[in-house]
């Protein structure tokens, strides 16, 4: 009987495995079968999705509805030309002919309507080809933009051998980005710019400015791009360059799985000596993992005046010091190849209800060690040299769900990002004023963290109305554990003899101590949006509204501490670094914990900004548009710390801003726009800019601090723009710009001290105005064959003049001048090649940025310039065994042009050190604050789809 048993279940195993595995092959043979037709229904005046529209194949019962995006699927499709007829009450059935569908592809096709003005709508039927209803959409999104923008879709993504989010920004006009999170348009500076990633706002990876870290999100997970240069009601108001949304793919259109693994070769760099501070395994994944942390155990002092205690009990003295890091360490090897790795995961589920799930995810790691080996510092009484060694390490993620069913939609969002720097600088030079030469070593780590998770819903609710709403927390870490810093002198007098240097370590100051800083961030914010459609003297019109708030939270404590010899002892302060801290001598009692943490160096922080806006999107004739609102936003913020006497200081700001808008648009024919704008927007000064907290820039040589009594800033636009499209992805351009900037927030500097103080301030009046010129054109109009077909050349260059008056408060070198980090000029071209069906591609790209202000001077020292310098990038990809693999090399910086900062005393736009000229009765030349080349850089990547 057991062995009967046995043998029926062998037998019922036997059948299912078979039968399991005949529907798997099956499914396999199936899926490798058939193809995917899917893309986005719009209508054409407008540039509006279509819901609930129907794509449907000819002659079959095959179709589908688009869904809360106007998206749509068609699956199961059998390799072979196809008709499709897409249809919506209300407008022209449209007939799609020429589709070729192919075995395991997805097919894109987007497709837009016309409102149909023929009472009987079923008769009206209009025929379209594929490749010009391609060409189509794309004219859609040039055209109907409310805005003054420029973007980069997917499709154009996809013929790019771009990497990740900062590579195609470089694409888009008048975009420049510098260190991959530093965002340049129109010439001005990273204040007047604010990005947002699916329709939140994305943090800043810097805690003193606005700095976004572009490259962890994959190119290929990207739906589009747009930089918007004027300002709607609906856009965030704090921007007067640009405005920077990057829509990331939530519903894929296939299961993918894709890894890309890449190495990266500096010129300068990789195989050459790099000198660095202890390492742990940690590093390598962007955490310090608690190796340079400040104690935390009960024995070791909370706050300044328990340190001071120490000086009475010699036995607590030893175990505090004992408890601080180790960390003095300097190893030294030959700096390797940079990596640079991605994964990327994409799954669709379509599910029987007519529900579709969608999951997008990556994991992206970065590590490199570069070397600035002969910085040079030649000013005032310096003349240093640094070398500059940075190990890097990043790991970001992101992970995107979504589920679709009909006409509600539902995302789930989320991004994280971990950096570590750990740079070491050792310094070599003289200081004239104190007749001293130097060798200085400053070791300092930075760990910085973003996450972010957003919630997103869009709701069709009715036939002509939407509504989309949006949550959002991000956390944002910034920590310095045990930045180092310590200099041996020796005076000018000794050189030539057995002299050694001494370190300077018997009193602590802000040149020579340990810096602890430690800062958290929570953002919590939300919005609702209400689409409506309406008619208006008998038009379409889309009227929108919303509300909205984003709280922000921030807590900052910082510590400067360090060990000082009880007194001087030459044989101890000439022992090299290694051994100048070594735990024999602090166990003999030789040493003292000190500390000069301030009352300032210490704040919390947080803000309310609340908006609400109304906005009409209204076409007043045929060819003229109008899309007009206003917005109001209220702003409190409350920040507490203390001044160095100790008594409370509180910042408070508390406005309410009305921010109206007006875009105008005039179709002079079916190529061509006109477009006139006003709108008014903000620039607010960051908690760092308010803060007292006084911190000691070893780069800089002088104290960086707030001021509490910074305004925002209130920016007036006006915009006029001519644009020719002459076909599908080209475009010719030429805008006119003017803003007027009341309060505009600009650095100063106080130095009649020894150490210069820079801060901020704000200046009553200041203007900027210029013009922009843009062109993207195929040369095909030199010669009609595929090889011009293929070649796309652009080129955007902008022409600013900007007036900043200096505060009357000291005697400024410069009465006015321009505004900071506005360059007179900047220039972005490039050259495009695709060819064997898009399967291989090149790129070059050059840009300049002009001359502009990097520190304002003061009574003593002139503005300091940033010098133009020349970059030219190369980018090659090459798609092969059946599109499924790809080979990227990109050459970054080909010129490797110095960069230079520099002081212009002689005030000829130009460094030029041989110019003498008379300043408070004393002759001076342009001196150099840094200048170095930081190399080029050469990547190769291989990238395979499974």
């Amino acid at each position: 009987m057991p062995e009967q048993i046995t043998g029926q279940l062998e037998h019922y195993f036997k059948k299912a495995v078979i039968t399991i595995f005949c529907v798997v092959i099956s499914t396999v043979l199936f899926a490798q079968t058939t193809g995917k037709l899917s893309g986005k229904v719009s209508d054409r005046k407008t540039g509006e999705t279509i819901i609930g529209g129907t794509v449907k194949v000819q002659g079959t019962r095959t179709a589908v509805s688009t869904d809360v995006d106007g998206r749509y699927t068609l699956v199961g499709l059998a390799p072979g030309k196809y008709t499709f007829e897409v249809s919506y009450i209300g407008y022209s059935t449209k007939r799609i002919t020429d589709v070729e569908i192919k075995a395991n592809t997805v097919t894109p096709l987007n497709i837009v309507l016309e409102e149909s003005k023929d009472n009987n709508l079923s008769e009206v039927v209009i025929t379209s080809s594929y490749k010009k209803e391609s060409v189509n959409t794309l004219y859609l999104q040039q055209k109907n933009r409310a805005v003054i923008s420029d973007g980069i879709s997917a499709d154009m993504i996809n013929r790019s051998p771009d990497r990740s989010t900062g590579d195609v920004l470089k694409r888009v006009s008048g975009t420049t980005i510098q260190d991959n999170k530093f965002v340049i348009v129109r010439g001005l500076s990273d204040r007047y710019n604010n990005a947002s990633l699916d329709n939140s706002s994305l943090p800043s990876t810097e805690p003193n400015r606005k700095a976004f870290s572009f490259d962890i999100v994959p190119a290929g997970l990207i739906d589009n791009i747009v930089v918007s240069k004027t300002a709607t009601p609906d856009l965030n108001a704090d921007f007067a360059g640009g405005s920077i949304k990057i829509i990331t793919k939530d519903v894929p259109d296939r299961n993918f799985f894709d890894i890309s693994l890449g190495t990266g070769y500096n010129s300068q760099s990789t195989f050459k000596d790099f000198f660095y501070g202890p390492r742990y395994t940690e590093n390598y994944f962007g955490f310090d993992g608690g190796h340079r942390q400040i104690p935390t155990s009960s024995k070791f002092p909370k706050n300044t005046a328990a340190t001071e205690a120490l000086r009475f009990d010699d036995a607590k003295n030893i175990t505090a010091i004992n408890q601080l890091p180790k960390v003095w360490k300097i190893g030294q090897e030959s700096a390797p190849l940079s990596q640079n790795h991605q994964l990327s995961l994409g799954q669709v589920k379509n599910f029987a209800n007519g529900g579709k799930f969608g999951m997008i995810a990556s994991l992206t790691y970065r590590n490199s060690e570069t070397t600035r080996p002969d910085v040079e510092r030649d000013y005032y009484t310096y003349d240093y040299d640094d070398r500059v060694n940075t190990f890097s390490s990043n790991i970001g993620a992101m992970a995107n769900f979504s589920y679709v069913k009909g006409k509600n939609k539902i995302a789930f969002k989320n991004l994280y990002n971990r950096i570590l720097d750990d740079k070491f600088t050792y310094r070599e030079g003289t200081d004239q004023g104190r007749s001293t030469d130097l060798r200085y070593y400053a070791f300092d780590m930075t760990q910085k963290g973003i996450f972010k998770t957003s919630l997103d819903g869009d709701h069709q609710v009715t036939e002509k109305n939407k509504i989309t709403w949006t949550l959002s927390y991000s956390n944002i870490l910034n920590n310095q554990p045990d930045q180092r810093k310590i200099g041996y002198q020796r005076s000018i007098s000794d050189r030539g003899t057995d002299k050694p240097f001494l370190a300077a370590n018997t009193a602590l100051t802000k040149e020579n101590n340990r810096f602890f800083s430690d800062l958290k961030e929570s953002i919590y914010s939300g919005a609702v949006n209400d689409i409506y459609n309406i008619k208006l003297f008998d038009k379409s019109t889309i009227l929108k509204g919303g509300l909205g708030s984003q709280y922000r939270d921030r807590d900052f404590a910082a510590r400067l501490m360090g060990i000082t010899l009880k007194q001087a002892d030459q044989d101890i302060q000439s022992r090299p670094l290694s051994t100048l801290y070594s735990t024999a001598l602090i166990n003999q009692g030789l040493y003292q914990l000190s500390e000069i943490t301030g009352n300032s160096d210490k704040y919390d922080a947080h803000s309310l900004t609340s908006f609400g806006y109304v906005m009409l999107d209204q076409p007043i004739t045929e060819k003229l548009r109008a899309v007009y609102g206003v917005r109001a936003e209220q702003f409190n913020l409350e920040l507490n710390s203390r001044g160095n006497d100790g008594k409370a200081i509180q910042v408070k700001q508390d406005y309410l801003d009305i921010l109206p808008s007006v875009n105008l648009t005039y179709a002079l024919n079916p190529q061509s726009n006109f477009r006139a704008s006003y709108y008014r927007t903000l620039a607010r000064p960051e908690f760092r800019e308010l803060a007292p907290f006084d911190y000691y820039d070893y780069e800089l040589l002088g104290n960086v601090s707030g001021n509490q009594s910074l305004k925002r800033t209130l920016i007036d636009n006006a915009d006029l723009r001519y644009e020719i499209y002459p076909a599908a992805g080209q475009v010719i351009s030429v805008s006119a710009f003017y803003k007027h900037f009341n309060n505009a927030i600009e650095p100063t500097i106080y130095d009649q001290n020894s150490t210069p103080a820079f801060s901020y301030f704000n200046t009553p009046k200041a203007v900027n105005y210029g013009l922009e010129l843009e062109f993207r054109h195929t040369l095909d109009f030199i010669y009609t064959t595929d090889f011009f077909k293929n070649m796309t050349v652009y080129a955007n260059g902008t022409l600013v003049k900007s007036k900043v008056t200096n505060p009357t408060d000291q005697a400024y070198l410069r009465t006015e001048r321009p505004m900071v980090g506005q360059s007179p000029y900047s220039v972005n071209a490039g050259l495009q090649y695709n060819a064997l069906s898009n399967n291989l591609n090149f790129s070059a790209l050059f840009n300049r940025v002009g001359k502009r202000i990097v520190n304002v001077g003061g009574q003593r020292f002139s503005d300091v310039w940033e010098a133009p310098r020349n970059v030219i990038d190369f980018q090659a990809g090459y798609r092969f065994y059946k599109n499924k693999a790809q080979v990227k090399l990109n050459v970054n910086d080909i010129l490797n042009n110095q960069s230079l900062l520099y002081f212009d005393y002689s005030n000829d736009n130009k460094f030029n050190p041989e110019k003498e000229v008379i300043v408070n009765g004393n002759k001076v030349s342009d001196e150099i604050l840094s200048r170095y080349k930081t190399g080029t850089n050469i990547s190769l990547s291989l990238s395979y789809s499974f």
